[in-house]
């Protein structure tokens, strides 16, 4: 039994940097993504939504070497996020998983790759997961001040402040998710299309990025209820005060024809 394990350090890694200055040669790297195959199998893959995978190591290299990657992250993420599998190498066994473990025929590279990008693809959405939910229950508070009051509590400048935020959050959950792609390896091979897809369906992968993107797209609709509040509220603003004005100048014409 070999442990893949995966850990969510970041919300970006700059690859690019990491692998310039990185004591190695990739086995196969882009601009998004660095994996190394190294002896004894042991195997190390960075990529660039904030995870790093590991095959191999010990708990000190581990932690060593995710002190060292902290040098190439941005926005340091709270929180323990990390997943694994139990990986079960057999040349006589069939493709089989369960909800911890996956049994493979076959132990190169390419599976080895594909294994630990669907981990990290989990311990990812784990993480935007809990951003999304968080975002969807700030957006919850204005939505029951208006059923209650019929209005949004809120300064402009404050309301403004909320829909920046929200958007930024909103932006780097789908800056991220972009990338959560099988690679070109998958659709070239039976046997690794199989365990993709396979793992694909144990971590829930595509189905928590339909309910992600759904809770998103109900952010969205909220956020544009929001402005449309903004904006008739600016437009009330500006009602009452060509009102206002108008008024003055009635006053003023009857004051000027009176005296």
């Amino acid at each position: 039994m070999l442990r893949v394990e995966t850990f969510l350090v970041a919300e970006q890694i700059n690859v690019k940097k990491f692998r310039a200055e990185f004591t190695g040669t990739p086995h196969s790297a882009s601009a998004f993504e660095a994996f190394y195959a190294q002896e004894n199998n042991r195997f190390l893959y960075v990529l660039n939504y904030g995870v790093v995978g590991f095959v191999g190591y010990s708990d000190v290299e581990k932690s060593d070497f995710i002190k060292f990657l902290k040098n190439y992250t941005e926005k340091p993420v709270d929180g323990d996020y990390k997943e694994d599998l139990l990986v079960d190498y057999n040349p006589n066994a069939r493709l089989t998983f369960s909800y911890n473990s996956v049994s493979v025929p076959e132990w190169n590279e390419n599976v080895v790759k594909i294994i630990i990008l669907n981990i990290a693809q989990s311990v990812a959405m784990d993480f935007y997961e809990k951003m999304g939910s968080e975002v969807l229950d700030s957006t919850r508070k204005f939505t029951d001040e208006l059923e209650k009051y019929g209005k949004i509590r809120i300064s402009k400048t404050n309301l403004m402040k909320y829909i920046g935020r929200t958007l930024n959050v909103k932006n780097n959950i789908f800056d991220n998710l972009y990338v959560f792609n099988s690679p070109d390896s998958v659709w070239e091979n039976e046997f690794l299309s199989k365990l993709d897809h396979g793992l694909r369906d144990t971590f829930d992968i595509n189905m928590r990025f339909r309910e992600l993107d759904y809770e998103l797209k109900i952010v969205q609709d909220n956020l544009a209820l929001f402005t449309d509040q903004l904006q008739h509220r600016e437009s009330n603003r500006l009602e009452w005060i060509i009102i206002l004005l108008i008024l003055f100048e009635v006053i003023d014409l009857l004051i000027s024809k009176v005296i």
